[in-house]
């Protein structure tokens, strides 16, 4: 894709569009090493994958590596002059040097050969020859899939660095996503701050000159929207039961998958077990702020020393709030008292 050919896109069009072509190149790298796997000699892995398979396999995503990170500075240059300015490129990117080697810096030939291991394991704990394959394949097959995106994503980071235009980055989620990418969706991000992702997660960078690090660009992905488009079977896969019932009662998003990091099981002063968490109750959150101005309300703190004031009791989670509420009612108000939920305007 040409920089040329895109060139009246908008930004979100041309990360839209960037993200076709390397879920593209993912895609072919995928099917060739699949269609390689299937000549292992199941009687002779070992002698068959470092003689036969191997050597290609790890030619193929290398190859995918390559194509994945060679048009990214076209990428970038496009979104950095998509309105108007002169582009400010002081240096492009080589694309070998993102293919060849894992994301992680060991070699490929080392990390490709773990699903070999896979298999035997297999093998040897009883299953058959066709399942001992297929598990080793879908390993090799998510294996192969990330490496040809963590290449396009590296290219993409290092690209931006050469563009003096761009300085920082949105992050772009492409559905379906998980959890903690859809609260994630749309933050901005300084040019130097690294890609934070988990295994097979498909984000990637939108390059732009940013106005407010660390806060979200308007249009680039709308959570609520994305929440609501999903079947409640889906919403509660992705978010649980108990989150999802959060959001759907006006919870929000972020605030319900930030409060499962910190997620953990301890006794109230009732002795009782209860869901709560460790996320979002530091001095500088909103929840231990409302909690400490309710505490002023009710003359249980003394305001002039506000550094003297503690919690004094767990966060709740959501799942928590809806076992031990009353009512839907009481339900909305321990939400907004634990900070899952403000007031409507």
């Amino acid at each position: 894709m040409a920089a040329q050919d895109v060139r009246q896109l908008t930004p979100e069009e041309l990360a839209s569009a960037y993200y076709v072509a390397q879920a593209r190149h993912a895609r072919r790298t995928v099917d060739r090493v699949q269609a390689l796997w299937g000549e292992l000699d199941r009687r002779h892995l070992t002698e068959s994958w470092e003689t036969l398979v191997g050597p290609r396999v790890v030619r193929a995503v290398s190859e995918g590596q390559y194509a994945a990170a060679a048009g990214v500075d076209d990428y970038v240059d496009a979104v950095a002059t998509a309105d108007g300015a002169a582009s400010q490129r002081v240096g492009r990117i080589r694309a070998a040097a993102f293919a060849g080697q894992a994301a992680d810096g060991r070699s490929l030939e080392g990390l490709l050969y773990l699903p070999v291991i896979t298999t035997k394991q297999s093998l040897a704990a009883g299953a058959r020859d066709v399942e001992a394959l297929l598990t080793g394949l879908k390993q090799l097959l998510r294996m192969a899939a990330s490496e040809v995106t963590d290449a396009g994503r590296g290219a993409a980071g290092a690209s931006m660095v050469g563009q003096r235009l761009i300085n920082g980055y949105v992050r772009v989620v492409n559905p379906p996503a998980c959890a903690r990418c859809i609260i994630l969706a749309g933050k901005e991000y300084g040019w130097n701050a690294g890609f934070q992702r988990h295994p097979r997660c498909d984000c990637v960078h939108m390059p732009t000159k940013l106005v407010a690090r660390g806060r979200h660009h308007p249009g680039a992905f709308d959570s609520h929207a994305y929440f609501n488009s999903l079947s409640k079977a889906e919403q509660n896969r992705i978010f649980t039961a108990a989150g999802a019932t959060a959001i759907r009662d006006g919870a929000s998003i972020s605030s319900v998958v930030n409060a499962r990091r910190g997620m953990t099981t301890i006794a109230d002063q009732a002795g009782r077990r209860v869901r709560a968490t460790t996320a979002g109750a530091t001095r500088r959150s909103l929840y231990f702020q409302m909690e400490r101005a309710r505490a002023y309300r009710a003359g249980t703190a003394d305001p002039r020393y506000p550094r003297r004031f503690r919690l004094q009791g767990p966060r709740l989670l959501p799942e928590q709030i809806y076992r031990v509420a009353g009512s839907r009612n009481e339900a909305i108000e321990l939400l907004r008292r634990y900070g899952y939920m403000g007031w409507s305007v």
